[in-house]
């Protein structure tokens, strides 16, 4: 209707305002020897963490930390370290509910572009590419509730 002022909008959400690398480290230690298969099977070591940390009243930086260790018994062949960020903007999210929507949701939003690097990277390091698992972050950030030293 003509003249009405427009409604507040009230609606929760969060808005992906921008996506970067701000550690990545690949170690090939015992190239190109390492790089020679000898038919045995590597085994590799993932690990996944979350912090966030607010930037401004509305805006966050969640990271994801990606690690990845691939070995034959004890030869090391690649160590690679992933930190993938997002600044994340909440919108009419209450305070109690800001860290799973970061840690849940917006992880979920960000994997699949973290494990691109991850193959990417893994791949030009002269490995076939390591393609991630999906991750089931509500999982994760229940389990890190429970036993605060992950945190």
């Amino acid at each position: 209707m003509a003249g009405t002022p427009p409604a507040e909008d009230t609606s929760a959400r969060f808005l992906i305002k921008g996506q970067y690398i701000k550690d990545l480290s690949f170690e090939n230690p015992h190239a190109p020897q390492s790089l020679v298969s000898d038919g045995e099977k590597p085994m590799i070591d993932v690990s996944v963490t979350l912090s966030n940390r607010r930037l401004a009243d509305d805006h966050y930086e969640l990271t994801l930390h990606l690690g990845a260790r691939a070995r034959i018994l004890d030869r090391i062949l690649f160590l690679m370290e992933l930190a993938y960020c997002a600044i994340v903007q909440v919108v009419n999210i209450p305070e109690d509910k800001i860290d799973p929507i970061l840690l849940v949701d917006c992880a979920f939003v960000l994997f699949p572009f973290a494990r691109r690097v991850v193959a990417d990277v893994t791949r030009d390091g002269g490995f076939p590419p390591l393609m991630l698992e999906p991750i089931d972050f509500q999982a994760l950030y229940l389990q890190n509730r429970q036993d605060p030293k992950k945190k």
